[in-house]
């Protein structure tokens, strides 16, 4: 047994012959073994490139329609809020929150054409309809859960349709409607990128770490920073009768809501457990994660600039 054991353990010549003409794999070999490397993301986990190219072609569209086609952009903001919704809807589901789909999408371009059409004193009577129309849409399905699902169909009323019908109170019928809306997209711009940019050089202390745990003080410090130097030279050059102090005042003011906006739908997405509210963006998730810093923003420039810079008809 032993010399058995011996001759097993005992080296094959002809193995080791075979082994010592083997070729060693070639370098073309080895490099297509390789793996590719992984694209790379930025540090919010985000595919930069694709999130740099639908961000600047979403607001190309946006200028565009505003200073050629101001219809186009009233089917824009009616097309984002409905999109809004649907993501919103579809994202409570993960809670078994069922709030009623079609009288939300009813009453979102109801909002926003009162808002076009009838200007302020409109706009809460779109919000009071929908309001009503959910309540009583939701009778058919019972008593079980009525009040979970009413409350989530009145929080996406207010949150999406009626911020966002506030688009079209800065558009229309002002003169310099457009101008408006585009100092107010240029406010946020300037908050999101003035608030990465410091945040990834200096940011040390965590805002609201189980919120958003990418954001930091320093960030939220440079993004009021940038948004009001910024707007203080763009504001004067933009709108008439607009003075630069004006555009600080504006652009600290609109900054601060835009991190509120986006700490808010931070804040709904954790409650949820959701990370985006939908894949419709590549590089950004859904459309009310691009949303988010804009829908609280819009209200806060609307009355800013109602207060400081009156509309001219």
């Amino acid at each position: 047994m032993a010399h058995l054991d011996r001759a097993h353990r005992a080296p094959d010549p002809t193995r080791a012959r075979q082994d010592d003409a083997a070729p060693e794999p070639s370098a073309e070999i080895m490099e297509a073994s390789t793996p590719e490397p992984a694209p790379r993301k930025s540090r919010a986990g985000r595919n930069l490139p694709a999130a740099i190219g639908v961000g600047a072609g979403l607001g190309g569209v946006v200028v565009v329609s505003l200073f050629v086609w101001k219809w186009l952009f009233l089917g824009l903001v009616i097309a984002a809020v409905m999109v809004g919704v649907w993501e919103m809807v579809r994202a409570v589901s993960v809670r078994k929150a069922r709030p009623p789909l079609v009288p939300l999408l009813l009453g979102s371009p109801l909002m926003v054409c009162l808002a076009w059409f009838g200007g302020a004193a409109r706009l809460p009577l779109g919000l009071l309809a929908t309001l009503l129309l959910v309540f009583v849409w939701r009778f058919a399905d019972g008593v079980a859960n009525y009040h979970r699902d009413v409350t989530a169909g009145a929080l996406i009323a207010v949150y999406v349709p009626f911020l966002g019908s506030f688009a079209a109170l800065l558009a229309y019928p002002a003169e310099d409607g457009a101008v408006r809306v585009l100092v107010t997209i240029l406010a946020v711009v300037l908050s999101d990128t003035g608030g990465y940019a410091t945040g990834v050089f200096l940011g040390r202390h965590p805002m609201a770490p189980s919120v958003s745990p990418a954001k930091s003080w320093e960030g939220f410090a440079g993004s009021v920073v940038w948004t009001g130097a910024g707007s203080a030279i763009a504001l004067p050059l933009l709108l008439d009768d607009a003075a630069w102090w004006h555009g600080a005042i504006f652009g600290v003011a609109v900054s601060i809501a835009s991190v509120l906006g986006d700490l808010g739908e931070s804040l709904i997405k954790r409650d949820l457990g959701v990370k985006d509210m939908s894949n419709l963006l590549p590089g950004h998730g859904g459309l009310m994660d691009r949303l988010d810093s804009v829908l609280l923003a819009l209200p806060t420039a609307y009355a800013v600039l109602a207060f400081l810079v009156p509309w001219s008809k």
